[in-house]
């Protein structure tokens, strides 16, 4: 147990006769694993058992997968969580990792009839942002026509239960409304406005802790569209995206909102404008440095964790309009795609010296596959995208090679504009822009589409991403939520 909770980076071994369940495999966010059983959950660290030794290991080691059992186990357990029953969390644009992918189970494998419609909500002003959910609580923004919201809202029934503003007015800028869907940790909320600006919020009742304006570090956008991002909490810090020359990403600490680091420097060449992208910061440890991983106006950048060092830059990538996909991280290899005809390509960060040196693998142009917006998911040895600018063009490709599997320019799909993805129990889920749900299966054997539905209530441009949650699909339509019953 020793040799290997510490080739997972795990200390704090101690001896005990406690109660465990039978052994599972876990693996690390780098992809190492182990055998252990599930012993107990204490506080943010898991409690695991193998060959007589107990070890605790914070939760945010494992995978999501791994993550979502021990957060099903503790909830079982009597005295683990008093009072809270074992629900899913969605606490990021895109889940936890804005990775777009869900672990629920026993979900319907077939859109060819909508699932039942539970509930229908609004009240949430205008908005193209997404939703989190912890507990018993959604969260999301929106425009109320006199500022720029957080809402909280009731899980069983969209009844919203408190409002925040956070602007004066409602923030003036291309396709109006909110962008950004909370970031949950905790009892806080990280919340960005469109126009520019950070906020701390507790999740019980939206009292604001502390709140920054990204004028304060000379922020900006590389075009006209708001700020987008959710976002990164990462240990200590909450970690953004201004833009600024002196200030591309910003850490904060996250209880106080003190700054901790700015991070000058970007993606060195002629490709794309100054200013931050629309995507949100991932975390990678390529090369044993951890670091954060964004899309600027310039292109994709990696800074080092521990004190906003630039580490290293990918101007190729970028355009000129907008810089929006968030990029995947897989090992030490950064998958990155944009729009307005640039295309897509495959990045290998190695170590060099105390540095990074970023290594193309392999480019793809925007004829052959680029992602508008929307997004793309990474499932064992492929990614599933939407292709195509202003297009969701459902696309499998080999992500070591860039091959298309299937896909491409040649196959529209139901739906009709860009669209987001989602992957859920062996499928992906496409919400197209003009409102349309499929649900295709991810393989990379053929495209196999398994139905598609338009939801009880549709207007203007359906951008916000769906989330999958408890056996749940949400779906946010600016002032609306619409919460359908996807399970078996």
């Amino acid at each position: 147990m020793n040799r290997i909770l510490l080739s997972l980076g795990i200390l704090s071994l101690v001896a005990t006769q406690a109660l465990f369940g039978q052994e599972r495999t876990w693996t690390s966010r780098s992809g190492k694993t182990m055998r252990a059983a599930f012993v107990r959950l204490e506080g943010t660290k898991v409690v695991l058992k193998a060959r007589g030794k107990e070890g605790r290991v914070p939760i945010e080691q494992f995978i999501e997968a791994d993550q979502a059992f021990i957060r099903t186990q503790a909830g079982a357990r009597p005295g683990a969580l008093p009072g809270k029953a074992p629900l899913s969390v969605w606490t990021r644009f895109r889940g936890p990792n804005s990775d777009g992918i869900a672990t629920d189970r026993g979900l319907i494998q077939s859109y060819a009839s909508a699932p039942d419609l539970l509930w229908q909500a609004d009240g949430f002003g205008r908005s193209y942002a997404s939703i989190s959910i912890a507990g018993d609580r959604i969260y999301t923004t929106g425009n109320t026509g006199s500022g720029q919201a957080v809402y909280a809202a009731k899980l069983s029934g969209g009844e919203i239960i408190w409002e925040t503003k956070l602007t004066r007015k409602d923030p003036e800028h291309g396709s109006g409304g909110s962008r950004c869907t909370p970031t949950i940790d905790g009892d806080k909320l990280y919340v960005v406005t469109s126009d520019g600006g950070i906020a701390s919020l507790h999740a019980s009742n939206g009292k604001i802790d502390w709140q920054h304006d990204y004028a304060e570090w000379d922020g900006r956008m590389m075009s006209g569209w708001g700020f987008s991002e959710s976002p990164l909490v990462d240990g200590n810090l909450v970690i953004c995206q201004p833009g600024g020359e002196d200030a591309v990403v910003v850490a904060l600490e996250k209880a106080t909102g003190r700054v901790k680091w700015k991070s000058r420097g970007d993606a060195e060449g002629g490709r794309g404008k100054d200013g931050a992208g629309y995507g949100c910061l991932v975390v990678s440890n390529a090369g044993g440095i951890r670091q954060y991983v964004c899309f600027t106006g310039r292109g994709v950048i990696g800074v080092r964790a521990s004190d906003g060092r630039f580490l290293w830059g990918y101007n190729r990538i970028a355009n000129g309009t907008a810089n929006i996909p968030t990029p995947i991280i897989i090992d030490d290899y950064v998958f990155c795609s944009s729009g307005y005809g640039t295309g897509s390509a495959l990045l290998k960060l190695n170590k060099r010296g105390s540095g990074i040196a970023v290594e193309e693998i392999w480019w793809a142009d925007g004829n052959t596959l680029q992602n508008h917006h929307g997004g793309m998911v990474h499932v064992g040895d492929h990614i599933y995208m939407g292709h195509k600018h202003n297009s969701g063009y459902p696309t499998c490709i080999e992500w070591r090679t860039g091959e298309i599997t299937w896909g491409g320019k040649d196959n529209r799909g139901p739906g009709g504009g860009s669209a987001a993805v989602l992957f859920a129990d062996g499928h992906l889920i496409f919400r197209y822009e003009n409102g349309k749900v499929a649900l295709i299966e991810a393989t990379p054997e053929r495209y196999n589409l398994k139905g598609s539905f338009m939801p009880a209530y549709q207007k203007n441009k359906s951008w916000a991403h769906p989330v999958v949650c408890d056996g749940k699909l949400y779906l946010r339509e600016q002032d609306e939520i619409m919460c359908y019953d996807i399970t078996r």
